[in-house]
């Protein structure tokens, strides 16, 4: 990155917007199949264990790519919580 203009690297930020946006999408998508799958065998919306599996995969993560943890696991908080509301609504 070193070298590289100001306008190249917010280029270069606004390609990662794209693709955070791209995952974020295949991730809610993902989160609504499961949702469905949970809506069919009468699962509840809520499973505790597999939030703090994905917590503690977040912040495992974050570290190993040095990134602030609470940042990630925040982000993380936010994404479930607004697949839960989702998955409610739903049902």
């Amino acid at each position: 990155m070193d070298g590289m203009s100001l306008d190249e690297l917010r280029a270069e930020i606004e390609s990662i917007d794209q693709e955070l946006v791209e995952l974020i999408a295949r991730r809610t998508y993902v989160a609504e199949t499961v949702a469905d799958v949970k809506r069919e065998r009468d699962l509840p919306t809520t499973d505790e264990r597999q939030e703090e599996r994905v917590m503690e995969r977040a912040g495992e993560n974050a570290k190993r790519f040095g990134v602030d943890d609470n940042l990630v696991k925040a982000t993380f908080r936010l994404l479930i919580e607004l697949n839960k509301v989702e998955q409610r609504e739903q049902r």
